[in-house]
């Protein structure tokens, strides 16, 4: 009887033990996070194992800790620790999430490229959505020997930033930056566009830079092709291009209103006003719209243009000087009116 009693409890202690450890076991493939959003890890250089698992802490189960810990033990995470941006989804299981992190799964982010005046204005936008710091980027992208290593001087980098939306993994170097955007900018100057850039008689470089100028003379996209057309006619003829933005590039003043003749004479290979041709390089990074305005431009005989006097943005051409310091006229004028100094 005795006996039997004995087998009977260590069938029950069986039970329980098989129990328990299906349970235990369980907890590997249950959801992790207690949320109902996603979550995302950020996992930077100066991290460690026990940092990220006080970063998880915050929406992990207690029970998921516990095994992800044990995970990580046997798995040695401590040893391939990996940097990067992963997303914690409420259906993820603890088993699956230290798969991720294990192995560096991680997820990207979109990068968008925006239309800013200065590489150290980019820098600091990028900065928003990478690891990389402002400071960083910045001093990557004002580097002689960085740019040189990508084909670009200091003046000509910006050229390989085409304005667009890109998936990027956000613990991303500077250097690999540089690399994505010199492998994108190639996808961008198709056969087509080689073809116009060399019947319009300039280089990419130089064709991104007048866009520059363009992409600051207006935004209005169908005006475009016509100031992009303007400038090619002074081009040809040997004439300053005299655009104001290019001023406001050389003073390194974006909020400038009105150009006076104090401005004119800064003595910078950008001021379009004292040296003749092309700036040494972009003056802001131009859209799309503007780098094809330079390589669809409108055929004409404008050569001056100026400020609607209504201040839509837009301009009022003229293939003459007389014509022009008519409109220049009624353009001060309404700026007088307005009192912008």
């Amino acid at each position: 009887m005795k006996l039997h009693i004995s087998k009977r409890i260590a069938a029950i202690i069986a039970i329980a033990i098989g129990c328990s450890l299906l349970l235990f076991l369980s907890f590997f493939f249950l959801p992790f996070s207690r949320t109902d959003s996603t979550e995302v890890l950020f996992i930077d250089r100066n991290d460690t194992a026990d940092s990220v698992f006080h970063k998880l802490k915050q929406y992990g189960h207690s029970h998921s800790m516990m095994a992800l810990h044990l995970l990580a033990h046997v798995d040695h995470y401590e040893e391939h620790l990996h940097t990067g941006r992963y997303e914690v989804e409420p259906s993820i299981s603890t088993f699956a999430l230290m798969r991720r992190l294990l192995h560096g799964r991680q997820s990207p982010v979109r990068l968008t490229i925006p239309t800013v005046h200065t590489m150290k204005h980019l820098a600091k936008r990028l900065s928003k959505h990478l690891e990389a710091d402002s400071a960083t980027l910045a001093e990557a992208f004002t580097d002689p020997a960085f740019c040189e290593k990508h084909g670009c001087d200091t003046a000509t980098l910006p050229c390989l930033f085409i304005p667009n939306t890109y998936e990027v993994y956000w613990d991303i170097t500077p250097n690999e930056l540089a690399q994505r955007m010199k492998r994108e900018s190639e996808k961008f100057w198709t056969t087509a566009r080689k073809n116009k850039a060399e019947k319009v008689g300039l280089t990419q470089e130089e064709v991104i830079t007048l866009a520059s100028i363009v992409e600051k003379e207006t935004a209005n996209n169908q005006e475009k092709p016509d100031i992009a057309g303007l400038y090619l006619n002074r081009l040809r003829k040997g004439m300053k291009l005299q655009a104001d933005p290019t001023v406001k590039f050389a003073l390194q003043d974006f909020g400038l209103r009105r150009i006076l003749n104090k401005h004119l004479t800064c003595d910078s290979p950008y001021n379009t006003y004292v040296y003749a041709g092309l700036p040494p390089g972009p003056i802001c990074l131009p859209s799309i719209a503007s780098i094809d305005a330079v390589l669809n431009h409108t055929e004409h005989n404008y050569i001056y243009m100026c400020a609607k006097e209504d201040f839509s943005g837009t301009h009022n051409f003229a293939a003459t000087y007389e014509e022009h310091k008519a409109n220049a006229r009624k353009y001060v004028q309404a700026l007088n009116e307005r009192g912008i100094k």
